[in-house]
């Protein structure tokens, strides 16, 4: 009987892990099929949408590399907003705390189209240039600071209270306990915030879309505007299954590092 609950858990686990990560595999494999269209079937092995991808006269590494330039950005400021924000809230009264907290929740509970549109509106009632490109990193901005603010705030509840009022006593100043006591406390949600702000801007497309000058491509808007293209459309998209495959490389290879330093720290530590 136990072997037989050991063995659902594991066909159990297993079937998770396979729908969750067979399109990413499915992709991967493809990106090395000779043709351009996945229901063509397996043409052979090929280097082609590799090399058309890394091919610097093609849209996709420019494509790749503003969205990632774009997603550093958003989230840097995100996450210092964010920062600053939930500090505040965090210190501030326990009524203006509760306000706070649950206005800094409505862009999380609300649909990302109305965010986007509101938005939009917000920036053509007041007729602001969107090829400032600042429509469109505010836009994000809304979108990613609220998670920050959620990724900081377990933090400062975790923080000893007494650690700030200590440094405070023995003579530092507001911004120098701030720096050397407060953030080296918080700093994992910090982290944490600035990376799932890279991943939200990365990922965004509806805001993207309303806010971004027209000459201005993210990967979720330049592979939704190929359909429209039939001619290169296709070598395009076969060119982004390169993409997802490095990405997919580079995650395996970041968690495996990852784990085997914290197997070899576990060891050192009961040695």
């Amino acid at each position: 009987m136990v072997k037989v609950k050991t063995v659902l858990k594991w066909l159990f686990i297993t079937l998770i892990l396979l729908f969750i990560y067979f399109p990413i595999i499915f992709l991967t494999v493809n990106s090395f099929n000779a043709t351009d269209i996945i229901q063509g079937g397996w043409k052979g092995f090929s280097w082609s949408h590799y090399e058309y991808f890394f091919n610097w006269e093609n849209e996709p590494i420019h494509v790749v590399l503003q969205t990632f330039l774009l997603a550093i950005v958003v989230a840097f400021l995100s996450t210092v907003l964010g920062t600053i924000g939930a500090i505040g809230i965090f210190y501030s009264k326990k009524r203006v705390n509760k306000s706070l907290s649950a206005i800094n929740r409505i862009p999380i509970i609300n649909a990302e189209v109305v965010t986007a549109i509101s938005f939009a509106l917000f920036v053509s009632f007041f007729s602001i240039d969107k090829s400032t490109y600042i429509p469109l990193v505010v836009g994000q901005m809304i979108l990613c600071t609220p998670f920050v603010l959620l990724s900081v705030m377990p933090k400062l509840r975790q923080m000893d209270d007494n650690l700030y009022e200590a440094a405070l006593d023995l003579g530092a100043t507001p911004t120098k306990a701030l720096f050397s006591v407060i953030i080296p406390q918080i700093l994992p949600g910090i982290v944490a915030g600035f990376l799932l702000s890279i991943t939200l801007s990365l990922d965004d497309y509806v805001i993207t879309a309303y806010t971004k000058p027209d000459t201005f491509k993210t990967i979720s808007t330049h592979i939704y505007g190929l359909d429209k293209n039939n001619t290169v459309g296709p070598k395009i998209k076969a060119a982004y299954w390169a993409f997802t495959a490095l990405i997919f490389f580079a995650i395996v290879i970041v968690v495996i590092f990852a784990n085997v330093v914290s197997y070899r720290k576990a060891r050192s530590k009961k040695k």
